[in-house]
C-alpha cells in the first residue's frame, strides 16, 4: 500500500485520520448539549482529534434549541433527543423534549419533533431498546406539583409523541431545602430493557418498574418489589449498571456518597456504601455524573461544589469499589463526562466555569493525567460521542 492510501481509504469511509509512528486515529462527531441561559445557542456538534485528544474549537454545527441539557442516542444513532430543561421563569417556561434526524455521512442534526413532557425541568431521558417509548425524567423544582416520570411514545420516524403515562413519588422532606417534592432526576432501564429504575432525589428512593410495551397506555407496571429506599435525606440522583448488568451504581446528591449494588432480574440489594468526601472537611460536596470505563474495570464519579473532582474507583469481580484516585477537573460544577472511544482521554463539562476539559486517561491504570485542552463553552452539561460511519 502507498503513502496515500491511507487517506484515500478515509475519504472513502467519510472520515479523516491524523496519523503519528504508525497510529491511525479518527476525527470524531461530538455532540453536547448545554444550558443556554447565557451566551449558548444550544446543541453544538464538534470535531475531536482521536490522537492529539483536542476538539477542534469551530462548530461543525449549532442547532438552536432551549436548555437542551440532556441528549440520548438510540441505539443506531439515527435519532437524537435533547431534554428541554426549561420551567417557570426561563425564556420558555414550558418543559419539552426535541428530537433530530441524524445523517448517517456527514452526521449533521435535523429537527424532526418536538412534545411537552407535562412537567418543569426535564432533566434526563432514556430510549426503550425497542425504539418504541422515551422515558423521561421531570425533575420539577417547583413544590407543587414536583418532579415525576413521563412516557412518551416515539413514532417510526422518531417523533416523540404527547405523554401516555405520568408517575409521581411520595417525597421524604428530610431536607428541608431539596426534599419537600418529588424531584425525578433519571430514568434508567436494566442491560436487559426488561426493568426500569427511577431515582427520586425527594423521595430518597429509587422506583422499579416492570418495563410491559404491549400496555400501549402504561407500558410501566410497578415490580416486585417496586422500590429501593435510600439513608434518609442522601437524594438518589443518577443510576448505571456495570456492562454485564450485574453490579449497578448510584450517586446520592445529598450526601456525596455512592451506593454499590448487586442485581438480579430487577432487584438490586445495596452492598455497599462509599463517602467522597472522606473526613468531614467543611465544604460543600455533591456528587453528580457516574460512569463506568468502557471496559467495565473502573468507576469514575464527579464531586461538584466547592471542591470539584472526578473520583476514579477499581471495580472488583464482586463489583466492590476501592478509591484510586481523586483528580481536580480544573473547573467548575463537573456537571457530566464522556470517555472518547479509544478511552484515552475524558471529556469533562465544566458548567459554572464554561468550558470543556479534556483529561489524559491511561486505560491500563483507570487514572487520568494531564489537561490537554480546555475549550470555552458557555454552561455544557451533556456529551455524547456519535460512531465513525
Amino acid at each position: 500500500m502507498n503513502a496515500g492510501a491511507p487517506l484515500r481509504l478515509a475519504l472513502v469511509l467519510g472520515f479523516s485520520t491524523f496519523s503519528t509512528a504508525g497510529i491511525t486515529a479518527p476525527m470524531h462527531d461530538v455532540l453536547i448539549g448545554t444550558y443556554t441561559e447565557n451566551d449558548s445557542q444550544g446543541i453544538y456538534h464538534l470535531r475531536f482529534d482521536g490522537q492529539s485528544g483536542r476538539l477542534d474549537p469551530a462548530p461543525v454545527q449549532v442547532i438552536s434549541s432551549q436548555n437542551p441539557s440532556w441528549l440520548t442516542l438510540d441505539a443506531e444513532q439515527r435519532l437524537l433527543f435533547a431534554t428541554n430543561e426549561n420551567g417557570p421563569g426561563k425564556p420558555d417556561p414550558v418543559g419539552r423534549v426535541s428530537s433530530f434526524s441524524i445523517d448517517p455521512k456527514d452526521r449533521t442534526l435535523t429537527p424532526i419533533g418536538q412534545q411537552m413532557t407535562l412537567g418543569d425541568e426535564p432533566t434526563h431521558a432514556s430510549l426503550t431498546p425497542d425504539g418504541r417509548y422515551l422515558l423521561v425524567a421531570n425533575y420539577g423544582s417547583r413544590e407543587d406539583p414536583g418532579g415525576s416520570l413521563v412516557v412518551m411514545p416515539v413514532d417510526e420516524q422518531g417523533r416523540p409523541g404527547p405523554v401516555t403515562q405520568l408517575s409521581t413519588h411520595q417525597a421524604s422532606g428530610v431536607n428541608p431545602e431539596r426534599q419537600r417534592s418529588s424531584h425525578v432526576h433519571s430514568a434508567v432501564l436494566s442491560p436487559d430493557g426488561r426493568h426500569v429504575f427511577s431515582s427520586d432525589l425527594g423521595a430518597d428512593k429509587v422506583f422499579v418498574y416492570r418495563y410491559q410495551p404491549d400496555n400501549q397506555e402504561r407500558p410501566l407496571q410497578p415490580a416486585e418489589p417496586a422500590e429501593v429506599s435510600l439513608p434518609p435525606g442522601s437524594g438518589p440522583r443518577h443510576l448505571i449498571f456495570s456492562p454485564d448488568g450485574r453490579h449497578a451504581f448510584l450517586t446520592l446528591e445529598l450526601t456525596a456518597q455512592v451506593a454499590r449494588f448487586s442485581h438480579d432480574d430487577g432487584r438490586l440489594t445495596q452492598r455497599q456504601l462509599v463517602d467522597l468526601v472522606g473526613e468531614a472537611d467543611g465544604r460543600r460536596h455533591s456528587a453528580g455524573a457516574i460512569h463506568p470505563s468502557p471496559d467495565g474495570r473502573f468507576l469514575y464519579v464527579s464531586d461538584r461544589g466547592e471542591v470539584n473532582r472526578i473520583l476514579v474507583f477499581s471495580i472488583a469481580e464482586d463489583g466492590e469499589l476501592r478509591e484510586i484516585q481523586r483528580r481536580d477537573v480544573e473547573g467548575k460544577e463537573p456537571r457530566e463526562f464522556a470517555f472518547d472511544p479509544s478511552g484515552r482521554f475524558l471529556l469533562i463539562a465544566n458548567q459554572l466555569s464554561d468550558e470543556i476539559v479534556v483529561l489524559r486517561r491511561d486505560p491500563q491504570s483507570g487514572e487520568l493525567g494531564d489537561k490537554v485542552q480546555a475549550l470555552p463553552l458557555s454552561r455544557p452539561s451533556s456529551i455524547r460521542f456519535l460512531n465513525t460511519p
